[in-house]
């Protein structure tokens, strides 16, 4: 790693150069906790937050992931921490949490690390029908390398907006007991439900990808679909704490769009609650009047969800 200046060159701000030293010291830090290689594929971003692209067999690439890793987490060498799981819509990506929430702060002096993994341009963390698999890549991929280079313990839960909301009720019923707790805000939660799967088409199509690349056709391929379907698979959410909520979309105001997408999920989400009543699973709900696809809303069902989450994670809420 090469020295920094003793003083700040000529026409580079304090800010530029405080910035600069917390970054340098937190490539230290990796450097000396995961060995050069890792170091080397670790982007420090400020004194808890880094980048790491993660070589990826299940998608043919390095994909990145981003790390909040615990206040202490050099402090305490000998420490293993839950992790919890932050996942992003679709048109977005990876950043988005950091992005649009206060996430960094929320969760400082909190023992756990947040990982937030790529979920590719629609967001939809599934195995792709002859492409890419992200659901490999974000349940065994990046918990590996968290494990092994980052002391993450065995305790994880997991959350998630819109298509990141599907992802973390279908990797919570697809790999039962592989996360403490699951969350989510205006997921699509039932794929097959009425005018979801062109919601889906459409979502694709957006990032100019041909519709059945994702699971092939809804009716020709329909085991396909509802083997990725959370709502048919609810059976495996027994035993893990659950939070779903979804807004009506009706009255939204504003920018219509949001509100209109918010509707056309407002069934499927209460066809999913409906589900797991019948199936004696608990679950935490809140169906709400009114709202939008948006962050604005998302943020406080975040905050309404995380007793939850830290009871399961068992850190401090």
């Amino acid at each position: 790693m090469p020295h920094l200046p003793q003083k700040p060159a000529a026409g580079v701000s304090r800010r530029t150069v405080a910035r600069a030293t917390a970054a340098a010291g937190l490539a230290a830090l990796f450097g000396a906790a995961t060995g050069t290689a890792t170091a080397r594929a670790a982007t420090p971003l400020g004194p808890r937050t880094l980048d790491v692209s993660v070589p990826s067999a299940a998608l043919g690439r390095s994909a990145p992931v981003r790390l909040i890793l615990p206040s202490d987490f050099g402090a305490r060498p000998e420490k293993k921490y839950p992790v919890l799981y932050l996942l992003h819509g679709a048109h977005d990506d990876y950043t988005s949490w950091t992005r649009e929430t206060d996430i960094e702060a929320f969760t400082a002096g909190r023992d756990l690390i947040v990982a937030m993994p790529d979920a590719g341009p629609t967001g939809i963390p599934s195995a792709w029908r002859g492409g890419p698999d992200y659901e490999t890549f974000q349940m065994t991929e990046v918990p590996a390398l968290l494990a092994r280079d980052y002391r993450a313990s065995g305790v994880r839960a997991v959350a998630g907006v819109s298509t990141g909301g599907y992802g973390a009720m279908a990797h919570a019923a697809r790999h039962p007991g592989a996360f403490t707790a699951a969350a989510s805000y205006s997921g699509i939660l039932d794929t097959t439900a009425p005018g979801v799967p062109a919601i889906m088409d459409a979502i694709v199509a957006r990032e100019n990808l041909p519709a059945a690349s994702l699971w092939g056709n809804p009716v020709f391929n329909l085991l396909t679909w509802r083997d990725f379907n959370p709502r048919a698979r609810a059976t495996g959410l027994r035993g893990t704490a659950l939070y779903v909520s979804q807004g009506s979309g009706v009255g939204n105001g504003g920018d219509p769009l949001p509100g209109i997408l918010e509707s056309a999920l407002w069934p499927s989400a209460q066809g999913f609650a409906r589900t797991l009543a019948l199936m004696g699973i608990p679950a935490t709900t809140h169906f709400y009047g009114g709202g939008g696809h948006d962050w604005a809303h998302w943020k406080p069902e975040f905050t309404a969800s995380w007793p939850i989450l830290a009871r399961a994670l068992g850190v401090p809420e």
